[in-house]
């Protein structure tokens, strides 16, 4: 049954002056599945007011981790932004979402694809053992405006160390211009093959799952050139390669 806890802020990291991550303890939240979401609120006027988030932070962390924007007249993000460790916070437990490696398909290589704050669900489950030991290529596609909002560089960096032959990053931004980045858009740079043309690898349904997260825009668009490669959305009466959440 689902019932709010209480949770405390423990850190918080600001990538920019946007962009941020809250950690929390919650003692009783029980073990989630990598790639879930749940509810994040705050108490004001005998109310709980709250959004859904997904979990950065790994099943078998011990604390939990969210990465947020404050959105401009958002009843909570703006709140959010302002807390200080040591804070409180609700949190709805249990988490919930379908958004899971349990759900997808065996394959051989899987395309992880985030715009934004939708790179969440995806740390959480490249924070696994399952997903290394599932898959033989595992590509984040990570696409954001400008190159410092791209968060957790340090983090991701250390999965390019510890799995060299496995594991491809693919950082994109689509408002200036970098060396080391992609320029564009996701779903633009599918269509021209640039980001299958950098890892190395093809975007084929014989031997590729791709998840999205992010942007609806980027979501619908990206998965219309993926049927146009050939895949199709993954539903359980009917399996196919891609499987996506919106986050708005």
């Amino acid at each position: 049954m689902a019932q709010w806890l209480d949770a405390k802020v423990v850190s918080r990291t600001d990538w920019n002056d946007h962009l941020f991550s809250l950690r929390f303890s919650c003692a009783d939240f029980p073990k989630f599945t990598a790639g879930q979401f749940t509810k994040v609120g705050v108490e004001q006027d005998d109310k709980i007011i709250s959004r859904p988030y997904s979990l950065v932070s790994g099943p078998d962390d011990n604390e939990i981790e969210i990465i947020a924007v404050p959105v401009e007249n958002g009843l909570l993000s703006p709140k959010l932004h302002k807390f200080k460790v040591g804070d409180s916070l609700k949190i709805m437990s249990p988490a919930t979402g379908f958004l899971i490696l349990d759900e997808v398909p065996k394959s051989r290589d899987l395309w992880l694809m985030a715009t934004g704050t939708g790179v969440g669900p995806f740390l959480s489950i490249l924070a696994t053992e399952q997903v290394w030991q599932n898959y033989e290529n595992i590509i984040l596609v990570y696409g954001a405006r400008y190159d410092d909002d791209i968060a957790y560089k340090k983090l991701i960096a250390t999965w390019s160390e510890q799995y060299p032959d496995k594991f491809h990053f693919v950082p994109i931004v689509s408002r200036e211009h970098k060396a080391d980045r992609l320029h564009g858009r996701i779903p633009t740079l599918l269509k021209t093959s640039l980001i299958q043309e950098q890892v190395g690898l093809d975007i084929h349904a014989a031997h590729s799952q791709v998840m999205l997260c992010g942007n609806p825009a980027m979501i619908e668009e990206a998965t219309q050139t993926l049927m146009e490669l050939g895949l199709s959305k993954h539903l359980r009466r009917s399996p196919g390669q891609i499987s996506l959440e919106r986050y708005w």
